[in-house]
C-alpha cells in the first residue's frame, strides 16, 4: 500500500517534556494503522464483524519503535508521519510509520503488527480469542513480510523468557528483580472496546521507571518493543518486573515482563533503550 502523508504541528497534545509524546505517536499511529485496516476492507468506519456479526477488534501483537529523536520536535514545531499498511499472512497486518521533520531528517519509525480477536465471553478480556472479520475472508492467502514474521519470531522468545540479547540488553549478564504493583485505570488505561489500550503499557512503564530510577535529567526513548499476549479486566491489578536492566555512560534499557497478579498469567513484555539528554 502506498504511504500517507499527514502534518502535524506540535502543541500540547502532541509534546511531553522530552520532545514528541512518544504515548501520542503510539495512540496516532495505532488510529491510522485500525483506519486503514477499514478502507482496505471497504468500510468507511472500523467496524468490523465476524461471520455471526460478533463485533471484532484489530489488537496489537508487535509494536516497535526505532530511530527516535522524538527531542528534535519541540513546541510549534511541524512534522509529517508517512502511514502504509502491508499484509504480514492471514488475517494479520503490518503497517509502517516514519515521523520527519520539515528538512525530512527521520525522527522515529513505528512499526505495528495486528492480528483481530473477539471475546468467547461478554466483557470478559480473558476469553479473548483469534478471528476472522467476514470482510477479510480472502486475506487467508496473503503471505508474511520478514518483519511481521521476525517480530512473531521474537514476541515467541520473550514470552518463553529466553532470548538472549536485544537492544543492548544481555539477559543472563543484566538480570534484576524489581517488581512494581500497578493497578490500570478505567478513565485512562483502557479504550473504547473495554481492553487495556496498547498505549497505557507503554506509560505504566515509563511511570514505574520514573519512581524507581528518577534521574536529574530524564533520558529520552531510542528504541522499544512491545509484544502483547493477553489482557485484563477492569479491576484486575498487574505485576511489572524489571527483569533485566543496564545503566552506563549511553544510556538506560530495561526489560519489563508485565503479568495478571491475580495467576500470574504473562500478558505483555516491553523492551526499552533510552539515551542520556544533554544538559
Amino acid at each position: 500500500m502506498e504511504a500517507v502523508r499527514s502534518h502535524h504541528i506540535a502543541g500540547m497534545p502532541q509534546l511531553a517534556y522530552t520532545g514528541l509524546s512518544e504515548n501520542w505517536l503510539l495512540k496516532s499511529c495505532g488510529d491510522l494503522h485500525w483506519r486503514q485496516l477499514a478502507a482496505g476492507c471497504g468500510l468507511a468506519v472500523p467496524d468490523f464483524r465476524d461471520g455471526e456479526g460478533n463485533p471484532v477488534y484489530a489488537a496489537f501483537t508487535a509494536v516497535r519503535v526505532r530511530d527516535a529523536v522524538l527531542e528534535r520536535i519541540g513546541e510549534h514545531g511541524t512534522f509529517t508521519l508517512d502511514s502504509a499498511g502491508l499484509p504480514a499472512g492471514g488475517v494479520k497486518r503490518l503497517s509502517q510509520h516514519a515521523v520527519a521533520s520539515p528538512d525530512g531528517t527521520r525522527c522515529a519509525t513505528v512499526t505495528m503488527l495486528s492480528t483481530f480477536i473477539r471475546r468467547t465471553r461478554e466483557r470478559d478480556n480473558r476469553s479473548v480469542v483469534r478471528a476472522m472479520p467476514s470482510v477479510a475472508s480472502g486475506w487467508n492467502h496473503a503471505a508474511s513480510t520478514t518483519e511481521a514474521a521476525e517480530l512473531s519470531q521474537l514476541a515467541r522468545r520473550f514470552r518463553s523468557g529466553d532470548w538472549g540479547t536485544h537492544l543492548g540488553l544481555r539477559q543472563q549478564q543484566d538480570g534484576i528483580n524489581h517488581v512494581v504493583d500497578f493497578l490500570p485505570c478505567p478513565y485512562n488505561d483502557f479504550n473504547g472496546a473495554d481492553l487495556m489500550y496498547f498505549a497505557s503499557f507503554q506509560a505504566m512503564v515509563d511511570r514505574a521507571e520514573w519512581q524507581w530510577r528518577g534521574h536529574p535529567e530524564p533520558p529520552t526513548v531510542a528504541a522499544r518493543d512491545l509484544f502483547f499476549h493477553g489482557n485484563l479486566n477492569v479491576g484486575e491489578s498487574l505485576e511489572l518486573t524489571f527483569a533485566a536492566l543496564r545503566e552506563d555512560e549511553s544510556g538506560l534499557a530495561h526489560w519489563c515482563e508485565v503479568r495478571r497478579a491475580a495467576d500470574g498469567e504473562k500478558i505483555a513484555d516491553i523492551v526499552t533503550r533510552k539515551r542520556w539528554r544533554e544538559p
